[in-house]
């Protein structure tokens, strides 16, 4: 027997103590959620959806996914997860797991990752989407800080991690670093570098610079809105360099002086508000001290209000380790709950 969860349903976490065990906290699991409890898949099934795994969707460090159809019609993406996989791997969106057949069920999202909108040889979305994508992952942020009765820290946001449906409205995905914690607490326990190199807060590997918190999502962020607003320029020079360090400095020239954004794509006075607004936000975003952020609550915030309003910041930030050219993602080798 297979068991699959639907992401951004439900939680549940198995600590493996043997297949009894796991079996017994399935049934207790189930038993007191009822109707909202997942519902249970037969592998041959999953291969029945997924038309014996034909229509790959991608490859990532934990499995593969493929497109998969229910028989109610409605389209989704399974992740055939390696056995390899341990317990801390989508903690927050665990699956319910019995053998070495594990699986998750996503909802398919038409416009797949916001990374090939970004990448030299994909197709470019005009700013005033990019805007509102902006807005809709600090929304989801948002509820994942302030909106959840713990507070979730992701830990591991970048464009390779935002899925956007059929109207580009922007999903997050891989909980896979993800960590709980009160809502009282500003720190959270994290042992070595978690996150991707060129989006990874400095705090997170920088223990004197007082510890990882939300705000350590918020840098991340930062740092993926720069990118999105600067996407043209930036993969030119990403070309022949492997170093992040001259972009923050390059976008915060452009906000300070009032450079040209002419060849960023910005062809009106509207567009140009909206990309120096993104500019602004994100450079207050990854300030290097994270008592300097904003935040996420006041991104949505400074986002919505008018560009008159908001303040250029300071140019106290540092750039993250360099990004390789292919993603690596940094976890810690030990998994812990909230």
């Amino acid at each position: 027997m297979l068991f699959v969860i639907f992401h951004r349903k439900l939680r549940i976490r198995v600590t493996p103590k043997g297949p009894e065990a796991a079996n017994d906290q399935i049934e207790i699991f189930i038993r007191n959620y009822g109707s909202l409890a997942p519902k249970r898949y037969k592998y041959s099934e999953i291969k029945k959806m997924t038309n014996s795994l034909q229509e790959k969707l991608g490859q990532g460090g934990y499995g593969s996914v493929y497109k998969g159809q229910l028989s109610d019609g409605h389209l989704v993406a399974v992740k055939i997860l390696s056995e390899a996989v341990g317990d801390g791997e989508d903690s927050l969106m665990k699956l319910l797991a019995s053998g070495k057949k594990r699986a998750l069920l996503y909802e398919f999202m038409p416009n797949g990752l916001m990374d090939k909108f970004l990448r030299c040889d994909g197709s470019h979305l005009d700013l005033n989407t990019l805007f509102q994508i902006a807005k809709g992952i600090a929304r989801g942020l948002e509820y994942l800080h302030r909106g959840c009765n713990t507070r979730i820290v992701h830990f591991d946001i970048k464009p390779h991690n935002i899925l956007l449906d059929e109207e580009f409205v922007p999903n997050i995905s891989d909980f896979g670093l993800a960590k709980l914690c009160k809502k009282k607490e500003s720190i959270v326990s994290v042992l070595g570098a978690r996150g991707t190199a060129g989006y990874m807060a400095p705090e997170v590997f920088i223990s004197s610079l007082g510890g990882a918190s939300h705000k350590s999502d918020v840098y991340s962020y930062g740092m993926m809105i720069l990118e999105m607003t600067c996407e043209r320029r930036h993969n030119n020079a990403r070309k022949t360099s492997t170093t992040e360090s001259y972009f923050p400095d390059w976008i915060y020239k452009q906000v300070e002086v009032g450079g040209n954004l002419g060849d960023n794509g910005v062809t009106t006075e509207e567009d140009d508000e909206l990309a120096r607004k993104m500019m602004m936000v994100s450079l207050w975003c990854i300030q290097t001290d994270p008592s300097d952020r904003p935040s996420i609550s006041k991104v949505v915030e400074m986002l919505e209000g008018s560009f008159e309003s908001l303040q250029v910041p300071p140019r106290r930030f540092e750039s993250s380790p360099p990004r390789p050219f292919q993603d690596t993602s940094l976890s810690s080798t030990k998994s812990s709950s909230s």
